[in-house]
């Protein structure tokens, strides 16, 4: 009978140690998909965001229309790319500095820099944007503790064994970090 015993916990300990494994590559997959879902929603705020922006600068400097047209463009293919993290980051960094290129066009227009609207805008844009970090931090953590469970011995043979695959990091730098001084002209 003690031998019986012995074999059955041998048999059933690795069973069970690829279940528990497994669920909880599945969690991490899981926090994965919805920590990515919050990193897409502070995106697409950014989205809404930018064209009352370019709308707001247009009417201060309308000669600038090349810049203005970038960056709408940019918003347009960033908001049709539902590509893996690498891609979308790959556009959203170019959206990134085109937005930095409209903010300095803004300098030279001391009127839209003390505009009221234009202000609520940007400081709209810096909230975004550090919402977008918060997130793309979370979804990076995320990332993170599932690629160390699909890497680290021994659970990376239960991640092998089910066709667990790495999942990418998200990393674009912030379009504006904070509002810039406003100084009126005497």
């Amino acid at each position: 009978m003690p031998v019986l015993i012995i074999l059955l916990l041998v048999l059933f300990l690795p069973v069970v140690y690829v279940v528990v494994q497994y669920n909880w590559l599945v969690s991490l997959r899981n926090y994965i998909s919805e920590s990515w879902s919050n990193v897409d929603t502070e995106l697409k705020r950014r989205y809404d965001l930018i064209p009352n922006l370019v709308a707001t600068v247009k009417g201060y400097a309308a000669h600038e229309r090349e810049v203005l047209e970038r960056v709408t463009e940019l918003r347009a293919r960033c908001v049709a790319n539902n590509g893996s993290p690498a891609d979308q980051a790959r556009d959203e960094t170019q959206l990134v500095d085109a937005l930095k290129q409209m903010l300095v066009v803004v300098e030279n227009y001391p009127q839209l820099k003390a505009d009221q609207q234009f202000l609520k805008l940007q400081q709209e844009l810096i909230t975004t944007e550090n919402r977008i970090q918060a997130a793309r931090r979370f979804y990076n953590g995320n990332v993170r503790d599932y690629r160390n469970k699909c890497e680290t011995f021994p659970s990376n043979l239960v991640a092998q064994m089910f066709g667990f695959q790495p999942r990418e990091f998200f990393s674009v730098p912030p379009s504006v970090k904070e509002v810039p001084d406003v100084e009126f002209a005497r």
